[in-house]
């Protein structure tokens, strides 16, 4: 991927904060000003068209699990997954369950 993808508009590019909406499900620019002078938490960016696929309950799970994580260790970003599948049950394993 390129930088102008990654910067310019599309379906790669764009980036929005989606910890911080507004109004009519916008999103502000990715990023922050200034870390102790906002209000705002720590962002969780993605671009835009991942964003609006997205439901509340995804933001929402993904917001939180970025912001319970301890940011910049040891000087690289901290990154989680945006969508968390669910885990897969095997057959056997549900059978095993269900006779205990």
């Amino acid at each position: 991927m390129s930088l102008k993808e990654w910067f310019g508009k599309g379906p790669k590019g764009d980036w929005v904060d989606i910890g911080a909406p507004k109004k009519k499900g916008k999103y502000q620019p990715c990023g922050r000003k200034s870390a102790s002078k906002s209000k705002r938490g720590y962002p969780k960016c993605v671009p835009r068209a991942k964003a609006k696929s997205m439901t509340k309950g995804q933001i929402k799970s993904a917001v939180q699990r970025k912001r319970a994580r301890a940011q910049g260790v040891g000087g690289k970003p901290t990154n989680v997954k945006t969508i968390v599948s669910k885990k897969k049950t095997t057959r056997k394993t549900r059978r095993k369950t269900r006779r205990s």
